[in-house]
């Protein structure tokens, strides 16, 4: 059995939907000439706007397993590639020299040794489907990573020197995620295909709210997508991303509330909002006028 990628660009949103991501036209689209030409997806954007939610999903649709490797300053191939594990090196070393045996270097560099972290995980992977590799926030690690990474997503291959080069069977499905805390250097983006997500429209926002929320009502999570896009108007330290639109939705719908109003929004705003400072400058603006904002927004 042969794994073939989606036909089309609607098949990859009806696939993505049907696992409640509600993808625009412009992301359905780089993910299926993703997976099409095997090419790894670089997406840009604000913190919460579904970066990495778009890999877990990919995972459930395609029934691959899904392999994440976190980014942060400071890492390196002993926690992205490999390390070898010396306690239970030495623990067999000891065991060969109590029994006599005569000690064979080669035997501590075995397979059973080998710690996979997740490059090699995801380049060694058996199986018809490939996995899909997550290397989220890949603007928090340094220039040197990001040269190295660029090298083993060229080649789909991993050089141990003590054991063997490893070549995936089937190139893994890449997306790697970057909240531009930095700009990360041309030669790794050319490699992939780009795409930046934006926040979502209001009526994109609140079909998510819905999907994700059923239990929400369907006008308090109008309110709270209008109000939602409407802080996001204040230029705030921290905008809300979508995942805290849900869970401002679920939080007002479990005080019984069916309608947003200024109270409720004053109550309930850590669920939302941050940063202290942000908070202030909500005040500052007037609960009000952000509420005759985000009707606004919703009518």
């Amino acid at each position: 059995m042969v794994w073939t990628p989606p036909e089309t660009v609607d098949a990859v949103a009806d696939g993505l939907a049907a696992h409640r991501y509600i993808a625009d036209e412009g992301l359905a689209t780089a993910v299926f000439l993703s997976l099409t030409l095997q090419r790894p997806l670089f997406l840009e954007g604000e913190a919460g706007v579904g970066k990495t939610e778009i890999a877990k999903v990919l995972s459930a649709w395609l029934g691959s397993p899904m392999i994440r490797l976190q980014c942060y300053d400071g890492i390196d191939s002993s926690q992205a590639v490999y390390e070898w594990d010396y306690a239970r090196q030495l623990l067999h070393l000891r065991a060969i020299e109590a029994s006599g045996a005569t000690v064979n270097e080669d035997e501590l560099y075995d397979e059973r040794f080998l710690i996979r972290r997740p490059l090699l995980a995801a380049i060694g992977h058996q199986g018809v489907v490939p996995p899909i590799l997550l290397i989220d926030e890949i603007d928090r690690a340094d220039d040197e990573f990001e040269a190295f990474l660029l090298e083993v997503l060229a080649d789909n291959s991993i050089t141990i020197p003590e054991f063997a080069t490893v070549h995936a069977t089937i190139p893994p499905v890449v997306i790697l995620t970057s909240n531009r805390t930095r700009d990360v250097h041309d030669a790794l983006k050319r490699r992939c295909l780009y795409h930046w997500i934006d926040h979502p429209t209001f009526e994109r926002e609140l079909a998510i709210v819905r999907l994700r929320a059923p239990q929400v009502d369907a006008a308090l999570a109008s309110d709270v997508a209008g109000a939602a896009g409407a802080l996001r108007d204040l230029a705030l330290y921290k905008p809300p991303g979508v995942a805290e639109t849900i869970d401002w939705a679920r939080a007002v719908s479990a005080l019984g509330k069916t309608r947003l109003d200024a109270q409720t929004i004053a109550a309930t705003l850590g669920t939302v909002v941050k940063y202290r400072e942000d908070q202030a400058k909500v005040h500052e603006h007037g609960l009000e006028t952000l509420m005759r904002a985000a009707f606004e927004r919703a009518s």
